[in-house]
């Protein structure tokens, strides 16, 4: 399931090593090959690790809390699908792990064939079900007689194309290389836009936290009482606290019917006094509340630097220090 590059034990203990979805030639360990060494050995410790290929998502967050690896890259959220349930599940699993870095992707597919396929050969298409999603009508269009089957990578897809038990994948462009295909159709997409989001996650502990940057993203998962208004009081509690909340998402508990996951995306960092404020505050009205990490915003080429929204008067970070200065000195007699 996994491919090692280092060999004794002394090594494994001196080389960071990060799992990914794989096998080789995924969308997700092209993402992680954009991170620059300067970025990972912020993240990490080591700006040269090791990249092992897992078979799934659940596989590789499963190698972090093992210890069998020392980070994984996993992809999270997909702008035409949404969130990726499998690892918003394991996220919440424990023991617990949190996010240091986000990666965004525009993603742009290949149709890989073997040599000599032509688009009249085409009988069977394998995608991942995201890349399935994205790429839906442009297959029926193009490959109307072809049965589609799902698999659990794109680069799995294009295994199966160099085994000879698909005629062709919807994948990313790396894997022709790794599995001697050729290109039948590249940049295909049905929507132009299309961008997933990955995140770079490992235990907690050192080294710490990213460090506030001014344009940061907070995530966490909350579950709450089932009860008029319960979710309305967690979204408030973020709101008065001028944060900008950029992602909510639910996947169900899965030992109790009818409870929920609240995934929560805001803008804004855990050292923060607002972001800070509103964790705790949570943790006083939910009945678990999980913190997923505060990480620098990734943006995609164009976009804005993903600042977000203003959070009005009297709710940037020198709002809170002043106020929380104030009333320090109220309470030890100093100020009035």
């Amino acid at each position: 399931m996994t491919e090692l590059r280092v060999g004794d034990e002394a090594q494994r203990s001196s080389t960071r090593r990060i799992a990914f979805l794989g096998p080789h030639g995924t969308f997700c360990e092209q993402a992680l090959r954009t991170l620059t060494p300067t970025v990972l050995g912020d993240a990490l410790g080591d700006p040269e690790p090791s990249l092992h290929p897992f078979a799934s998502t659940t596989a590789a967050l499963d190698a972090v809390r093992s210890g069998d690896v020392d980070a994984a890259c996993v992809p999270v959220e997909n702008s035409v699908e949404g969130g990726v349930p499998a690892t918003m599940d394991g996220l919440v699993e424990t023991p617990p792990l949190v996010i240091v870095r986000e990666i965004l992707l525009a993603v742009r597919f290949s149709v890989l064939v073997r040599p000599g396929t032509t688009s009249a050969d085409v009988r069977s298409v394998a995608s991942h079900p995201h890349g399935e999603a994205q790429t839906r009508r442009w297959i029926a269009e193009h490959l109307p007689a072809a049965e589609v089957r799902l698999t659990s990578s794109t680069a799995a897809a294009a295994a199966q194309v160099a085994a000879g038990e698909v005629d062709a994948a919807v994948c990313a462009p790396v894997a022709a290389v790794h599995h001697g295909l050729v290109e039948l159709a590249s940049g295909v997409h049905d929507t132009g836009d299309a961008v997933t989001r990955f995140v770079l996650v490992r235990p907690p502990g050192a080294p710490g936290l990213p460090a506030p940057t001014g344009a940061d993203r907070t995530s966490l998962a909350a579950t709450t009482v089932n009860r008029p208004g319960a979710l309305l009081a967690v979204l408030t509690e973020i709101a008065v606290r001028g944060v900008d909340l950029i992602r909510i998402e639910s996947r169900p508990l899965k030992d109790r019917r009818g409870e929920y996951w609240f995934f929560l995306d805001g803008t804004g960092h855990v050292g923060e006094p607002a972001m800070g404020e509103a964790l705790a505050a949570l943790r006083r009205r939910c009945t678990d509340v999980r913190f997923l990490g505060s990480y620098p915003r990734a943006t995609v080429a164009g976009e804005e630097d993903g600042t977000g929204a203003d959070p009005g008067a009297g709710q940037t970070v020198k709002d809170y220090t002043e106020a929380a200065s104030w009333l320090a000195s109220l309470r030890d007699g100093t100020g009035a």
